[in-house]
């Protein structure tokens, strides 16, 4: 399975409000544990976005009506199945035992993966710095510039799950830190699983996420949102509670959390954690409601390098309890109830700005959220709507969301959201359809298409229009916006494709360089436009070059502007797989940058944004030592043309060049 090309696919143009990280992390989880064709739930079949409605149904029908598949390739039976489904779909299935023995069965996924990370060049904030005239040293970061990353597996899918996970930043002390709750690494992730022992359906100790309805109360990151895969995506699976694994040091439960099943159709899940956030704490003024030291804001970079990062390293204790009833009736019906309480032992008040009036104050939170989904024929109407309610007055609000899936023919998919989050909803592991990073102030109606003119070609697209009730940061109005975005793709052969995409968006900003209270707000538009081509050189060599440009623009300013050209290439031979990219772009500014998928080392992300001018290449090489042992090494060089320096602040390199080095090693067991 060719992961990062998979990846490749979903995230041809870069899109705010979702968190790619996530994202990447439990997809990678899923093609980890592939799901068992003769047990795997609509839900979870729906998490790859590899199948539409109609062809969820036929695979549904189909067991039932023949029972278990003995084999993948049976799927070749599967009415609306064809040959390129199958094949897209296969890393992430298998035909497994659907009932255990009294014993543990032997693990399928059993490793020890290593990582280490280092930027050559050194940075501002790991020289040897000199005291200014007063005898004062400047600030520095407090370890060392390596990164490293540890990950220990042992699991089998659907029967058990133990994994550790240990990460060190750079910047970060790799040592105990007295007053700082720090020993050794910097961040340390563990959980332990048990599925399916009789009418326990789940049990996981440790950290965890939950994926419970359409994400207003509980979301566990399988959010694409607006993405080239215009349809599916806009539906969230209902998966429930699984081990946490990412590097993203926020955003998890860590406690427990298990699954029962009270009858043959009615499931019961309970929560309760207590985690150690990262916040910005200060004395209360005379103009605070409440008295004592309070939280200003939360931070979620997951950084503890200077001694201001580390004065916020979890300096605010989450409490956490929850519940969830889900009643399914067969895979068409599926209601369920959500419960979720939140409490920290500060009062957590934020900055006494205008666009901050109607966020979370107090120390309490309780959401309450009603979901449900009913598929007939080809269509699935799918929705949620939860209410909060918070220590304080300023809590109170109600998000809904709710949509319909349909699947006309085997050529017309189609997909119909709408969603409004008042302006005082909060919700703090939601993660509901959005254009916003979070689900709060905001309205909008989202409709999508995807139409197979032919086997080999597929045209597609969505418009969005969205209102944000109250004001925003960096827009002191009200506003509202619209986006849409069209794309085709051509598929003459297995192993050739060519794909064109065009974006536009409108959105309403503060002008640059106003100086009235409030400030100007104008429209902004911003328009990108993608033409990507993958081809063979021979059986071994594959080519992939891609054009991309856009503009963005401040009404009556004159626009941004911004291009890459990049060239990929990939070669496999044996025990090798190597792979490497040369590009080049340009862009007047930040607001023009360039955002390019890259291929990364295994269950590495990488999705950097290309601005100023330059070059940049990479190369990476894998090579499978054994059946137990794989290694790669990935090198990554930015050149600048226009600047003397890259990046900022403590980060910043004093020359016009950028250069990363990766290792990493695989052991399987």
């Amino acid at each position: 399975m060719d992961l990062n090309g998979f990846l490749q696919g979903l995230f041809p143009v870069q899109a705010e409000g979702i968190d790619y990280q996530s994202v990447f992390d439990n997809l990678a989880q899923l093609y980890a544990t592939p799901l068992d064709l003769n047990t795997a739930t609509r839900d979870e079949l729906a998490a790859t976005y590899l199948l539409d409605e109609r062809q969820l149904n036929s695979l549904l029908t189909y067991r039932e009506q023949y029972g278990d598949l003995l084999s993948v390739y049976e799927l070749q039976a599967v009415p609306g199945f064809d040959v390129p489904t199958i094949r897209r779909l296969m890393p992430f299935v298998e035909i497994g035992s659907s009932a255990l023995s009294g014993r543990m069965p032997a693990p399928v996924d059993h490793y020890l993966l290593l990582r280490y990370e280092q930027i050559v060049e050194e940075q501002k904030g790991f020289s040897a710095a000199l005291p200014d005239k007063n005898g004062k040293y400047p600030t520095r970061y407090g370890g060392g510039s390596a990164q490293w990353f540890a990950r220990y597996r042992y699991s089998r899918p659907r029967a058990y799950s133990l994994g550790l996970t240990v990460e060190k930043d750079p910047g970060e002390a790799f040592r105990w830190q007295p007053g700082s709750r720090q020993w050794g690494a910097d961040y340390v992730s563990f959980h332990a699983q048990v599925q399916n022992r009789g009418r326990w359906r789940n049990l996981i100790l440790g950290d965890y996420q939950l994926q419970i309805g359409q994400g207003l109360v509980l979301s566990a990151g399988f959010v694409l949102g607006k993405s080239s895969e215009t349809v599916q995506t806009v539906r969230r699976p209902t998966l429930g509670a699984r081990p946490y694994t990412s590097l993203t040091e926020y955003g998890y439960f860590r406690g427990a959390t298990a699954t029962y099943a009270l009858a043959r159709n009615l499931d019961i899940t309970l929560l309760a954690a207590r985690n150690r956030r990262d916040a910005n704490t200060a004395p209360s003024t005379a103009t605070t409601v409440v008295e004592g030291t309070i939280a200003t804001s939360l931070q979620t970079s997951g950084l503890h390098r200077t001694p201001s990062e580390l004065a916020d390293r979890g300096s605010l204790l989450e409490t956490n309890v929850g519940a969830h009833l889900l009643y399914h009736r067969g895979q068409r019906l599926q209601l369920g109830a959500t419960l979720l309480r939140t409490q920290f032992d500060l009062p957590l008040l934020r900055r006494n700005l205008t666009y901050n009036r109607y966020e979370f104050t107090g120390r309490q939170n309780t959401v309450l959220g009603l979901h449900g989904s009913y598929i007939w024929h080809n269509l699935n109407f799918f929705g949620e709507v939860a209410h909060s309610r918070g220590s304080l007055t300023n809590s109170g609000g109600v998000g809904a969301v709710g949509g319909m899936l349909a699947s006309f023919n085997r050529r017309v998919d189609v997909s119909v959201v709408a969603r409004h989050y008042d302006r005082n909803f909060h919700s703090f592991y939601a993660n509901g359809f959005s254009e916003n990073t979070r689900t709060i102030n905001e309205t909008g109606l989202y409709a999508g298409l995807k139409y197979t003119v032919y086997r080999k070609l597929v045209v597609g697209g969505y418009v969005d229009v969205v209102r944000f009730p109250w004001w925003r940061y960096l827009v002191d109005k009200p506003s509202r916006g619209f986006d849409f975005l069209t794309q085709a793709t051509y598929t003459p052969n297995r192993q050739t494709s060519f794909a064109l995409i065009f974006h536009e968006e409108h959105k309403e900003k503060n002008k640059p360089g106003s100086k009235t209270t409030p400030r100007e707000v104008v429209g902004t538009t911003r328009r990108s436009l993608a033409l990507t081509a993958e081809y063979p050189l021979g059986p071994r060599l594959t080519l992939r070059s891609r054009v991309q440009g856009g503009t963005f623009a401040y009404t009556s300013l004159s626009p941004s502007r911004g291009f890459a050209l990049v060239q990929d290439a990939s070669y496999a031979f044996k025990r090798w797989h190597l792979s490497g990219r040369i590009a080049l772009f340009g862009t007047d500014d930040y607001d023009s940058r360039q955002y390019v998928y890259e291929r990364d080392v295994l269950y590495a992300f990488s999705f950097p944004a290309y601005f100023n001018r330059g070059l940049r290449h990479y190369v990476l090489v894998q090579y499978d030592v054994s059946r137990h042992l794989d290694l790669w090494l990935r090198w990554a060089r930015t050149n600048l043309t226009n600047q003397d320096t890259v990046g900022s602040d403590l980060d910043q390199i004093n020359a016009p060049h950028k250069s990363e080095l990766k290792v990493q090693a695989r052991w399987r067991f």
